[in-house]
């Protein structure tokens, strides 16, 4: 059997044959950062297998958000859910086999079919009921229960996709929470109190889910995730259409405050008393007849090119969250669910009815979703503003006055018509006096004093997200056509110097002058960047497939590969020359580990304290030195992206906690909830910590004192019903700040007054 081929959004162009001993048979579909397959054991048992991207591989902050989605569905795999047959988040390709499912979810159902009957709902909810008692029974909190997570089985409905679920007993729960969902079936708590979401939550959810079921809509419904989140924290739900007998109940899980919702048991005990009439008998939905046509896979909803439905694929391998937790990329076209990925209401028809609210509103209570505490952080300044910003792009050798703040969209004129004109985020790299931006089918240069675009070059864009370009051997080094194709541009110009197919090689990095491609087999060859030549080819002793990483702060650059012993207990850490291959060092830690940065000779990395991939420490090690320096953190973080400048590092979780830790004293300095889900990677100078939104707000926060000081505005795009997946870091350089935004605009700020932005 040949490697399939797979069309759907966000897929590899050839997908494996096997994940372990099972034969991948058909994409069940495809998500952000993964696909479904239907396979089958080895004695020819049905299962559904999630495939995680070959991109996303290779990135250990997302391999920890799969464990620990492998660890939630395990621990409460049961009658309610589908069963964890097999899995390894730790193969080249993490991938997780489930028992296959037959059936649809609610949101294609409802799409499909429209509104469910009363009868059809009364045993829905029943059986959600005993869903969420199951799960909570465990000790697991689902935190993403919606209408693409609910497939409806023959024997009652089963609850799927794990992958921002957290234990209740989590220091996360009562300590910093985590705000990555999807809001038009988030509890008010995940907006306003993201420390306090325990179980309750499930059961807003629930609510939600049964007025999608009854209406086609939720009960707070807006093209943008911002007036959602306002309206379920404030406004009274909208259960036009709901059954006259079950909307009091209904009602109750969408109470405000968390104790006033009833519980499962409640629930059920309830839902006897409805009607005399209380039938226990299951749902079974129509199913499709197999020559039916099939229009295409929806993100979230599993459904096989046969017709055959099955597990959903919308958050494959998505955790998480945020992702992929969640939070997300839109792996289809519509309104994709994904965790951490703001859509409508499953996907089921456009809302009846239902007020809006006004561009103010959302504006108002982005700091809800993505800003900060509400009520707490105050909208600052217009960033686009020119207010003679005072900085010194770095090489431009003007005075710090002679430079304005600016702000453009490269794909504005000449490119990006068939994305709204804009093109999506663009991915920015800085370098000397310009900056090489790349975005869906163009990749421009631009001037780093006045923000003018100085050449554009069409790109091929394939069917996968856009990665920043990287700066080596003089030249800029660009990833197109979904991971398959680099192109090596002169970033004076544009004009190409070389090529090179990137099929064969799943793991691309460049190191100082270097780029590493390391392909299946573990072969990792040396390119020279300047000249596109092999400089050398040949395996990594001890490793059997290098991803690596690399620091711009390195002495000496790098490039690292870690290797994690299967129960997590050690990870190896192997430091090799880009210039030769030669192996430089190696270090064998106790735990699980990942490189974060490096200050002089000394490299810097995370310790994940659990099997969800926390991050309870911060390591400091010199090569030679027998152990590292360890500075534990108060409280334990998810899905960390950090940066480090100097002796600090900056740490930003998903959920927004910003803690900044001194790794040559051993301490912890501050600690901010910026609420901010899913932000980007931070940036530091000698004052400032940045980072961006998913809103296209950048702020900042002061790198001594911990305090929010300054935060320009939204921009939201045409889209502003998604949340971009992963943002790129700002960039900081002298005293300017270059970030980009949702809305397709590269723009730059003074970093010395973030108060004026």
């Amino acid at each position: 059997m040949s490697p399939q081929r797979n069309t759907g959004a966000g897929a590899e162009a050839e997908l494996p044959e096997y994940a372990g001993h099972y034969r991948l048979q058909e994409c069940l579909g495809s998500g952000g950062m993964g696909v479904v397959h239907l396979a089958r054991s080895t004695s020819g048992m049905k299962v559904a297998v999630k495939v995680v991207h070959a991109r996303f591989a290779r990135d250990p902050e997302f391999r920890g958000r799969f464990r620990q989605e492998v660890a939630a569905a395990r621990r409460v795999s049961g009658a309610f859910t589908a069963p964890v047959v097999d899995a390894d988040p730790e193969a080249e390709r993490p991938w997780m086999a489930t028992l296959f499912i037959p059936g649809s979810t609610i949101a294609e159902q409802v799409k499909r079919n429209g509104p469910m009957n009363a009868g059809e709902l009364r045993r829905l909810m029943a059986g959600l009921a005993e869903a969420l008692r199951d799960i909570h029974r465990v000790g697991v909190v689902h935190r993403d229960l919606k209408p693409s997570n609910v497939l409806l089985a023959e024997d009652g409905p089963k609850v799927i996709d794990f992958g921002i679920s957290r234990p209740k007993d989590s220091e996360l729960r009562t300590e910093t929470g985590k705000l990555i969902g999807t809001p038009p079936f988030m509890a008010p708590e995940q907006f306003r109190r993201p420390r306090e979401v325990g179980s309750a939550a499930d059961v807003f959810a629930l609510g939600s889910v049964m007025v999608h079921a009854a209406t086609g809509r939720g009960p707070f419904d807006s093209d943008s995730p911002y007036v959602v989140a306002y309206q379920v924290v404030h406004d009274e739900p909208d259960l036009t259409g709901v059954p006259d007998n079950l909307a009091p109940l209904v009602k109750r899980c969408l109470a405000k405050e968390p104790e006033d919702r009833p519980t499962p048991d409640e629930l059920m005990h309830a839902l006897r008393a409805v009607a005399a009439s209380y039938d226990t008998q299951v749902f079974i939905p129509p199913q499709r007849a197999l020559e039916e046509p099939e229009p295409g896979p929806t993100a979230g909803t599993g459904t096989s090119p046969t017709g055959e439905s099955g597990q959903a694929a919308g958050t494959a391998a998505e955790g998480g969250t945020a992702g992929k937790g969640g939070t997300a990329e839109a792996g289809t076209s519509g309104k994709p669910e994904t965790a951490g990925e703001v859509g409508g209401a499953g996907g089921g028809g456009k809302p009846r009815g239902r007020r809006r609210r006004t561009v103010l509103a959302a504006g108002a209570l982005a700091v809800a979703l993505c800003g900060g505490a509400l009520g707490a952080a105050r909208m600052l300044g217009d960033g686009d503003a020119n207010r003679g910003g005072r900085g010194n792009a770095g090489g431009a050798h003007s005075s710090p006055s002679a430079l304005a703040d600016w702000s453009v969209r490269p794909m504005e004129d000449g490119g990006g018509a068939a994305h709204g004109g804009t093109g999506g985020l663009p991915q920015c790299v800085y370098g000397t006096r310009l900056l090489v931006c790349a975005q869906s089918g163009q990749v421009s240069a631009l001037n780093a004093s006045d923000g003018r675009v100085l050449w554009r070059r069409a790109v091929p864009e394939g069917d996968g997200s856009v990665e920043a370009p990287a700066l080596a051997g003089g030249l800029a080094l660009v990833v197109t056509d979904s991971g398959r194709r680099m192109e090596a541009l002169d970033p004076a110009s544009g004009v190409p110097r070389w090529q090179r197919d990137l099929t064969p090689f799943p793991g691309v990095r460049t190191v100082g002058g270097m780029l590493l491609l390391t392909a299946v087999d573990g072969t990792v060859t040396g390119v020279d960047a300047a000249t596109g030549r092999t400089a050398w080819s040949r395996p990594i002793p001890g490793l059997s497939e290098p991803y690596f990483v690399s620091f711009a702060q390195d002495a000496r650059p790098l490039a690292y590969a870690s290797s994690t012993s299967d129960d997590g207990r050690r990870t190896r850490i192997t430091a090799v020359d880009p210039a030769t291959g030669a192996v430089r060092w190696e270090k064998r830690f106790n735990g699980t580990v990942v490189p974060a940065g490096a200050v002089g000779d000394s490299l810097v990395l995370l310790s994940e304290g659990s099997v969800y991939g926390d991050v309870d420490a911060v390591l400091r090690y010199r090569p030679g030195d027998a152990a590292p320096r360890r500075t534990g953190l108060g409280v334990a973080l998810q899905g960390v992206r950090a940066t480090v400048r100097g002796d600090r590092v900056y740490l930003l979780a998903f959920d927004g906690s910003l803690v900044a830790v001194d790794t040559l004293a051993g301490k912890e300095l501050w600690s901010l909830q910026t609420a901010v889900s899913r932000g980007s990677a931070p940036s530091a100078d000698g004052e400032h910590v940045y980072f961006g939104a998913a809103d296209g707000r950048l702020l900042a926060v002061d790198a001594d004192k911990g305090r929010l000081v300054g935060q320009t505005r939204l921009r939201l795009g045409a889209e502003s019903d998604k949340v971009v997946a992963s943002l790129p870091a700002p960039t900081a350089v002298d005293d300017r700040v270059y970030a980009g935004a949702p809305d397709g605009t590269v723009f730059t700020v003074d970093g010395r007054a973030p108060e004026d932005w």
